[in-house]
């Protein structure tokens, strides 16, 4: 064939692979339909490839997807591919890598969506070269070109889908709908089965000191970390993510206290300098509920964090008094109560280390048995007996009475709850 009829028929060509790659972007196709498109007119292999070199799609001609993907695999390992897909993302252009010692020369086309480059195109040519070294290139990069437009449009597709999920998910743990029949949609929407107990877990973070810029992107890898963690382990969670704050309604079973616990360890590798708490709310079947367990989970984080107790989880059942006790505005309040009712006791403690708190504190808990209490303490009961007759001497305190007991009680917990200091 005369130069001139080739030159006119790699261009006709060029054009009809042009009209089609315009017409996938007109049309609702995906990357494996421009995948499939390239390698069949260009008789090459093609594929997608995320930064991390993972091969999202690929074809090759006279293989399946998979042995294609397997072939690409072999070929991305070149030692200086990574030099070429950096240059190939700083210009913004797609770059040859030439063939050299039998490895078939690859074309690298950044694929943009926006300013982001999430992926690239990669040809590896055949033996029969369809379109010169100059036409290769521009059919790859118009190829990532289109690439970029159905990874954009899914993007936008998902971003519409998250932010309606999102809202679902938001009206259920508020307690949004109008009435039960709005809760049961909304629930059945996000996959909710009301058949089976389920808790609310919220995962609340705090940033060590950042620019605003840095804060923004660390909050942002730290929420997308806490969702693939749970998703990966808890595939049919429901899954939240807000500013400072990862909601999860997860089913009962697997053990929540065991999943929130697996993922503050893995928070902790992954990010050492945040400080995270986990609260539980209690269990919940009727969509309804969700609210309730919601608010149950929020106020255990919060008691959490007024507590300075970090790296925790704790349900809500298990704040016991303190949850009634810290909503006191004034945690200084609190201690100056704990500080009236025992502060002899605890100067006399200090002064003399004769662990009279320890033995009040376990008297309580064997309900005002020296014997028991004994046992627990590995002393004489008569040790206890003197002991206890010790405390109310120094605290003016009658523990056979009830009001007494009582305030004793509970200034016991506030001490336990308030670490020396904490205001």
């Amino acid at each position: 064939m005369p130069d001139a009829e080739r030159e006119n028929a790699v261009l006709r060509e060029l054009v009809t692979v042009y009209r089609h790659l315009s017409g996938l972007a007109m049309q609702d196709a995906d990357l494996a339909g421009v995948v499939r498109l390239i390698s069949e007119r260009a008789s090459a292999t093609v594929a997608v490839v995320s930064q991390l070199m993972d091969v999202q799609t690929a074809a090759s001609p006279g293989l399946s997807p998979e042995k294609a993907a397997a072939l690409v695999r072999e070929h991305v390992v070149h030692p200086r591919l990574g030099q070429v897909l950096r240059a190939s993302r700083m210009s913004q252009r797609a770059l040859r890598l030439p063939n050299v010692g039998g490895v078939p020369a690859i074309i690298v086309a950044p694929v943009l969506v926006g300013d982001e480059v999430p992926s690239y195109l990669i040809t590896l040519e055949g033996s029969e070269e369809t379109f010169s070294e100059d036409m290769s290139l521009l059919v790859t990069e118009h190829a990532a070109t289109i690439c970029g437009v159905i990874l954009g449009r899914e993007r936008v597709v998902a971003a519409a889908a998250r932010r309606v999920r999102d809202d679902l998910v938001e009206g259920l743990l508020l307690g949004r709908g109008r009435d039960a029949g709005d809760a049961a949609r909304w629930a059945a929407h996000l996959g909710y089965d009301p058949l089976v107990t389920h808790h609310v877990a919220a995962i609340a973070f705090e940033l060590p000191p950042a620019r605003a810029a840095d804060a923004e992107a660390l909050r942002q890898r730290i929420r997308e970390s806490i969702e693939h963690f749970i998703v990966t382990r808890a595939p049919e969670a429901i899954v939240s993510a807000r500013e400072d704050e990862v909601v999860v309604v997860a089913a009962a079973s697997p053990d929540p206290r065991k999943l929130a616990s697996a993922c503050l360890a893995r928070l902790a590798e992954l990010f050492p300098g945040a400080k995270v708490v986990i609260g539980i709310g209690g269990a919940c079947r009727d969509p309804e509920e969700i609210a309730g367990s919601y608010d149950q989970a929020h106020r255990t984080t919060q008691t959490l964090w007024r507590l300075r107790r970090t790296g925790v989880v704790s349900a809500f059942e298990d704040l016991g008094i303190h949850r009634l006790l810290l909503q006191v505005p004034d945690l200084g309040e609190l201690r100056a109560f704990a500080a009236e009712v025992l502060g002899k006791l605890s100067e006399h403690e200090h002064e003399h280390k004769s662990e009279y708190l320890a033995t009040l504190a376990c008297y309580f808990r064997e309900n005002n048995s020296p014997q028991r209490a004994s046992r627990l303490l590995h002393v004489h009961p008569n040790t206890v007996a003197y002991r206890i007759k010790r405390i109310e001497e120094i605290t003016g305190l009658r523990l056979d009475n009830y009001r007494d007991r009582l305030i004793a009680q509970v200034a016991l917990e506030i001490l336990d709850a308030l670490p020396d200091g904490q205001s």
